[in-house]
């Protein structure tokens, strides 16, 4: 692998995790508030059901793109009537606070050890979030020199552009950058798009891609022996 100058990651499921409130018994508490009923044994079926939602959307950032998802959570877990309005916004709105998120065991000691080899580190996020209040929450304040997320942008990835304006604040070039995520269409493709190099994050027992060319990673740990 040629030589980095900076990498760039993803934040929702490769540094940070959700915790009860975005599992399905946080689904079905919330909606039992607004008088909705749904089974959370349902849930991790919704959300693979309801994914081709995010697929289908278009690179322009809009938050009804994620409230049409959160919604199609919710009616896949049996959900039904005018509740599920507000349970889906209030959804959307809570993923934006920081503390129902947990940092991946494995992040603090791989970021501290890419920047001890002079690597720059970024975030590039397709969301709503704040990024500066995020580093601080989760204190990895001095670690991380840019940040791009979609509501601010505007674009989302997998669109080249974002990449392209993440390049341009930390003033890198694309050939010397990766991108790390644990979207395939998203992290891995839209950056070699974008000219950079793209590694895919399968935690777990995730299935991964038969593509020779797509560098798999099975923790955050493996990166700076690789780069």
């Amino acid at each position: 692998m040629a030589s980095t100058a900076a990498v760039f990651f993803d934040v929702d499921f490769t540094l940070i995790h959700p915790g009860p409130r975005f599992q399905g018994v946080g689904y079905e508490a919330n909606c039992a508030r607004h008088g909705v009923v749904v089974d959370a044994a349902k849930f991790d079926a919704a959300v693979a059901g309801a994914a081709s939602v995010l697929d289908a959307a278009d690179q322009l950032y809009d938050a009804r793109v994620f409230l049409n998802y959160t919604r199609r959570i919710i009616e896949l877990m049996g959900g039904t009537g005018p509740g599920v309005e507000p349970v889906a916004q209030e959804m959307y709105d809570d993923w934006a606070r920081h503390h129902h998120f947990s940092l991946y065991d494995d992040v603090a000691g791989t970021l501290h050890a890419l920047r001890a080899q002079g690597v720059r580190l970024g975030l590039i996020s397709n969301t709503h979030r704040c990024l500066a209040s995020f580093q601080s929450h989760f204190e990895l304040d001095g670690l991380i020199s840019a940040t791009v997320s979609s509501s601010d942008h505007g674009f989302m990835k997998p669109h080249p552009r974002i990449f392209a304006v993440a390049l341009e604040l930390m003033q890198v070039g694309a050939a010397e950058s990766v991108m790390v995520g644990d979207s395939l269409t998203h992290d891995v493709a839209g950056a070699r798009r974008a000219g950079m190099r793209g590694i895919l994050l399968a935690r777990g027992e995730r299935e991964t891609p038969v593509d020779p060319e797509v560098t798999v990673i099975r923790s955050l740990a493996e990166l700076p022996e690789l780069l």
